[in-house]
């Protein structure tokens, strides 16, 4: 039997590390919250970007114009945007992206290249000697368009010189606070959704839509870089949330076996030592 005086110890490590934990998933909570919201607002912007763009290539192939952006070509080089966090404790969201992005790299017959945002996922590709193009961390909880720029100019830039010939978004799509989705979303070569015949256009473009889309396109790929970061940031902290939550229901679980093993220890002493009274005064008699 474990002494009293050891279990308390480790009764007064849990709870310190329960402590923590609830702390922690407080300020996940917080900040998850923000980050929801971030990333839910850019959705119907993101949608409505996609359908002016395909009224925008369908007007422009119809001109006999066609952006570098839309045209597809024979495959040689892969990129993907491989986006995950910065710091752990958030459950097996990096460790699900990693493995998604991992057996894509592997059933990919081209050379691919990647642009890491997040330690995690440059840790992961570091191990696994792929070719790094770039990396970005620390980019934060609350992003900014400016802060993914540099990102998306990276992507168009390749793609326009013909580095790569298609580019992959790799990243966590926020579902609920239960689910994040691993996803690989095909960003480049734009494929605008194509619209039913019965739909007329919804808008005139000055002073045409070839001039309009060198304009939008650029935009549009810029937008897809960010919402993904967001997403990105919104799953993070549910996940972390979830995972330190659990954390501190498993610690209060220890706690209560130790304690329950506590006192079972404190009774076989009480009762060891009652034992030795009655023994000693039945010697006396």
């Amino acid at each position: 039997m474990v002494s009293p005086k050891v279990l308390r110890r480790r009764i007064r490590s849990v709870q310190s590390t329960a402590k923590i934990t609830r702390a922690m998933e407080m300020i996940a909570t917080a900040k998850m919250k923000k980050a929801q919201d971030m990333a839910i607002a850019g959705r119907p912007y993101s949608d409505k970007i996609m359908q002016v763009i395909a009224d925008l290539a369908a007007q422009a192939a119809a001109g006999g114009a066609t952006h570098p952006l839309l045209v597809a070509r024979p495959v040689k080089k892969t990129g993907i945007v491989h986006i995950t966090s910065d710091r752990g404790l958030c459950g097996g969201l990096n460790t699900n992206l990693n493995r998604l992005t991992g057996n894509f790299i592997l059933q990919n017959k081209e050379p691919v290249s990647v642009i890491t945002v997040g330690t995690k996922g440059r840790d992961f590709m570091r191990r696994s000697m792929r070719e790094i193009r770039a990396e970005f961390i620390k980019i934060g909880d609350r992003p900014k368009m400016t802060d993914t720029m540099a990102i998306s100019h990276i992507v168009i830039d390749d793609y326009m010189n013909g580095l790569i010939d298609r580019v992959y978004l790799s990243y966590s799509r926020f579902v609920n606070l239960m689910s994040q989705k691993p996803t690989m979303e095909l960003v480049l070569p734009v494929e605008p959704a194509v619209l039913p015949k019965t739909v007329s256009p919804e808008y005139i473009f000055e002073p045409n839509a070839a001039h309009v889309l060198d304009e939008l396109l650029p935009r549009f790929v810029e937008m897809q870089v960010y919402h993904a970061v967001l997403e990105s940031v919104a799953s993070e902290q549910s996940a972390r949330m979830m995972a330190m939550r659990n954390a501190t229901d498993n610690a209060y679980d220890v706690i209560a076996d130790l304690t329950l093993t506590l006192n079972k220890a404190r009774q076989e002493m009480i009762t060891k030592e009652l034992l030795d009274i009655v023994a000693g005064v039945e010697g006396l008699k």
